[in-house]
């Protein structure tokens, strides 16, 4: 997987109460797909709204333990490089309130706290990283102006397969750039695109997507923005993914707040079960588990001082319901631990050696690993 946008040099590859959301979802339908020129109406309303990111950030390069001895360089007769690089990036973002907040990437505006955005009409101001989220991939950038162009906010939830997906950003750095397609299917699991470190259900669109996209609008036949185009799959052709706006919007909100995310999570690693899945983990001696349903999730691994151990879950226990409703799989329970509170309070409801159980746990936040 591809981040389709960010840092290039050498080529390198990456896969509320905010003022900011309801300006932009109180916004008008530009068109509809009725209309024959309603591509272009959509593109005309929404371009100005679409910016570029550029970025830079310093990095340390490796240098080999050699050069650091002064012998060696005394013999060879040169200096020793300083061990850092300087990387451009670039992206693209749309602004979604008028006095200048603009969603991006995270990955597009990573190591720096500071960026260049330029507008359609060639204005350029220094913005300002209010925050961003690695797990979601989202980042709020601040610029001062007033009386900007925005987008209008749709509804990610109510996308269904087929329906008209547009494209706009700065692939490649070629600006504004504008490509079209359909919505080719919703709820990818950053597992399936190869992004198992995000917590996003993707949507997959054959709309052409190309790095310098990254933090670029998908929008819908109305000109709503429905996703954030993020990511490709490398040697790929017609897959790109977007995160759905609902998770931007409800992400965003909170880093326009506080300027920081908490994600809860339980602390551990599961599998949908099958009965293939039964039988394989019950013939491997190795796999220190034996388990007796075929439905269900299984807790393969519960890790140390989590709230999931402390709450007393162990490995080899089957999920079959949380607060009362059934689940599936993995992704279901994800979705449900996502979208509950740190510190509040969940019901799993358990199989255990034969027997029911219900245990409750206290989510905790997601411990983040400092840069």
């Amino acid at each position: 997987m591809t981040l389709a946008g960010g840092y290039i040099a050498q080529h390198k590859q990456l896969v509320s109460d905010s003022l900011a959301v309801s300006q932009a979802v109180a916004a008008p339908p530009i068109a509809d797909d009725t209309d024959p020129n309603f591509i272009t109406k959509v593109v005309e309303r929404v371009g100005p709204a679409v910016v570029r990111i550029d970025s830079s950030r310093t990095v340390k390069t490796e240098i080999p333990e050699e050069f650091s001895d002064p012998l060696f360089r005394q013999f060879f007769g040169f200096q020793v490089p300083q061990g850092k690089r300087v990387e451009q990036g670039t992206g693209s973002g749309f602004i979604i309130s008028s006095n200048g907040e603009i969603l991006t990437n995270a990955h597009v505006v990573d190591g720096t706290t500071t960026v260049k955005v330029t507008l359609k009409d060639g204005r350029t101001y220094t913005g300002k990283v209010l925050g961003k989220d690695d797990l979601t991939d989202v980042a709020v950038v601040k610029i001062q102006a007033d009386n900007l162009p925005t987008v209008a906010l749709g509804n990610s939830d109510q996308l269904e397969p087929g329906q008209w997906a547009i494209a706009i950003g700065n692939p490649l750095g070629l600006d504004n750039t504008v490509t079209t397609g359909i919505v080719s299917a919703t709820g990818r699991t950053s597992n399936q695109i190869g992004a198992p470190d995000k917590r996003v259900e993707f949507i997959q669109t054959d709309a052409a997507i190309n790095p310098g996209n990254s933090g670029g609008p998908l929008l819908n036949a109305r000109g709503e923005v429905i996703g954030m185009n993020t990511a490709i799959i490398q040697g790929a052709q017609g897959l790109g993914f977007a995160i759905p706006i609902n998770t931007a919007k409800r992400i965003s909100s909170q880093l326009i707040a506080t300027g920081k995310v908490e994600h809860p999570y339980l602390g551990i690693q599961m599998v949908a079960l099958t009965p293939d899945l039964k039988q394989k983990i019950n013939s491997d001696p190795n796999s220190g588990l034996s388990v007796d349903e075929d439905q269900g999730v299984l807790v393969v691994k519960v890790m140390p001082n989590s709230p999931a151990a402390k709450a007393g879950i162990r490995a080899g226990d089957v999920i079959h319901s949380l607060d009362g409703r059934l689940v599936k799989d993995a992704t279901s329970v994800q979705e449900a631990v996502e979208n509950s509170h740190v510190g509040g309070d969940l019901r799993l409801g358990l199989r255990r050696n034969g027997q029911n159980l219900s245990i409750a746990v206290q989510p905790g936040s997601f411990p983040v690993k400092l840069e």
